[in-house]
């Protein structure tokens, strides 16, 4: 029997544990925990919800989250274990030896040798066509309606968009 109490937290967190009796969604951002929420809602499915709940950060909170990402999974689905990697490839041409070529002991930070081909939307299309119910546009409303449409900006957005600018704009073009 499984024994809970609560009541009994012993953690040093404050938070409280929270109940759902028809579903839930956790994200960083609570507009896009609510998009999760709808795609329930709407008969969609933890897969469904999932990508709408990261596409929303891709719009919400673009410091943090973008469509040039990757995507990585684990989906438990009819008593098996699914995995995607869904990460970008680099460069064709570039090699250990191509950067040592250049003088370079490691990947720089900026410029077009750290950028590799990004993966996230096509995992999303992967996860939704396998294992989704609902149609993909469907599933992606909540972030284009947010992305058409605008949304507060919260402070910590704000912040790092101004760290990247002023970073940015120091960069010989």
């Amino acid at each position: 029997m499984f024994n809970h109490d609560p009541l009994s937290y012993p953690y040093p967190s404050r938070r409280n544990a929270v109940y759902s009796k028809n579903g839930m969604v956790a994200s960083s951002h609570s507009f896009a925990s609510q998009a999760g929420l709808t795609i329930l809602k709407k008969g969609g499915n933890a897969i469904d919800a999932a990508i709408a709940t990261a596409a929303c950060l891709t719009v919400l909170e673009p410091t943090s989250n973008s469509l040039g990402g990757d995507c990585f999974a684990l989906v438990w689905y009819k008593d098996k274990l699914h995995g995607l990697n869904a990460s970008g490839y680099a460069l064709r041409k570039i090699s250990i030896q191509a950067l040592r070529e250049r003088g370079l002991t490691e990947i720089p930070r900026y410029g077009l040798i750290p950028v590799t081909v990004p993966g996230q939307v096509a995992g999303w299309m992967a996860l939704s066509k396998r294992f989704g119910k609902l149609a993909l546009k469907e599933v992606l409303h909540p972030a284009i309606i947010y992305a058409y449409e605008g949304f507060p900006v919260s402070p910590t957005v704000g912040y790092y968009w101004q760290k990247t600018f002023n970073i940015y704009k120091k960069i010989d073009r």
